[in-house]
């Protein structure tokens, strides 16, 4: 849901980078460092909040965090919609447009505009950008752990099948 920050203020609060607001909540049972601590302190804005946990209470305890990844059980993450997926359910997906192999998604990236696929291409080289938008993105299938995408509309050539 985020990694830890940099400190803010002497308390022990952080801010939280690439956050994802709809997790965080004052409360909520967060994992970090192998311990579960709660969410004490929610303050600043969705994009960039700040938040102290419970047993972190000093500037030196959360500059020791810092770096570090923060999850949530996934019990406690709310219900999502009809096409949409968690960040950690669509990495290490095979990125297709029909036979032509693109990739294998690294992570998710939120961009201003838009979500988008971090893909490391099959054939090597500099990582591709998709775009988590309908023209892009033709379906989506977390159990057989294939993404199938619209090559043309991305911009990308990718090699045929067989070639």
């Amino acid at each position: 849901m985020g990694r830890v920050g940099r400190a803010h203020g002497l308390d022990g609060s952080f801010y939280v980078t690439r956050p994802a607001p709809r997790l965080l909540a004052l409360g909520a049972q967060l994992a970090v460092a192998g311990r579960r601590l709660e969410v004490v302190r929610l303050a600043g804005t969705p994009q960039r909040p700040i938040v102290r946990l419970q047993g972190v209470s000093t500037r030196e305890q959360a500059d020791e965090l810092r770096g570090l990844e923060l999850t949530v059980d996934s019990a406690q993450a709310p219900e999502l919609g009809e096409g949409e997926w968690w960040a950690h359910e669509l990495e290490g997906c095979e990125v297709a447009d029909g036979e032509r192999l693109l990739g294998t998604v690294i992570r998710m990236i939120e961009l201003p505009s838009c979500e988008a696929l971090e893909v490391a291409p099959a054939a090597g080289g500099a990582s591709i950008l998709v775009p988590m938008v309908k023209d892009a993105v033709r379906s989506v299938s977390t159990s057989k752990r294939r993404i199938d995408v619209d090559l043309d509309f991305i911009g990308v050539q990718a090699p045929q099948a067989g070639s």
